[in-house]
């Protein structure tokens, strides 16, 4: 197996470091953080073109089946969540999943630290992922979050927010693995947006293999005529009509 989606056995199982992490801050550095933290505000999401190679997307798709690289496996229909399967990685995550983690997560965490106080609210996330997922921990939230999900024809995601426990990262990450078009046909990711007194508002995120969406969990504020207040979103993917779609998701906090 290629060393970028390997475990780690120098790093802490929650925590990695050393080569996978300054990779993918590297990696990471390359894109136009005020633009992306931009969109963020303006649409509650915004696209990382390009984020993995089209070989590192077939890697991480192809551990689906190897039950030692995760901890659960969930069927959506069982839980009412849709129809369509994931698992949750275990720890210690694969290399490059780890390195993503841990490097995105300060990229996003000055986003998340704004929209707090600007929706009143008192927590203020940490710069380092690492002291973000102690106080997970120190909580009782210990399970590792990130996610490989798989999709078939007929399968879909009901609209959801990925909330484990009393803390949670407001920002999460999603990454394409399949490519539309030659893979599968429709499983588009859907964002939506309740604001108080108002319909839902849909957003459509078009992706292509390897692209990332960064999209807001749970709230985010919106600048009205009287101040920020706060807005509902809720994520979830269209029904795929053909062929076979993966995704793997970065989520931030830990569960109980």
């Amino acid at each position: 197996m290629n060393s970028a989606v390997s475990r780690s056995r120098e790093a802490s199982p929650s925590d990695p470091s050393g080569p996978a992490v300054e990779a993918a801050e590297q990696r990471v550095a390359r894109y136009d953080w005020t633009a992306l933290a931009a969109n963020l505000d303006n649409f509650g999401c915004a696209v990382l073109e390009t984020l993995l190679s089209p070989e590192e997307c077939r890697e991480l798709a192809a551990l689906y089946p190897h039950e030692e690289h995760f901890r659960s496996h969930i069927h959506m229909a069982r839980h009412g969540f849709g129809k369509g399967e994931y698992r949750y990685f275990r720890y210690p995550l694969p290399d490059l999943l780890g390195g993503l983690r841990t490097a995105l997560y300060p990229r996003l965490a000055p986003v998340a630290n704004q929209w707090n106080e600007r929706m009143g609210l008192d927590t203020r996330y940490p710069q380092r992922h690492a002291d973000f997922l102690k106080s997970c921990h120190d909580a009782g939230q210990l399970r590792p979050t990130p996610l490989l999900l798989q999709y078939v024809p007929g399968d879909f995601n009901c609209l959801h927010q990925d909330l484990y426990g009393d803390l949670a990262f407001p920002l999460q990450v999603a990454i394409l693995l399949s490519e539309p078009g030659r893979d599968f046909t429709g499983g588009e990711f859907v964002l939506t947006e309740q604001r108080p007194r108002m319909q839902s508002r849909a957003e459509v995120v078009p992706l292509r293999q390897g692209d990332a969406v960064a999209f807001a969990v749970h709230n985010r504020p919106v600048q009205g005529t009287k101040g920020n207040y706060r807005v509902n979103l809720r994520h979830g993917v269209s029904r795929v009509r053909s062929g076979k779609r993966h995704t793997v998701g970065i989520i931030f906090h830990d569960a109980r």
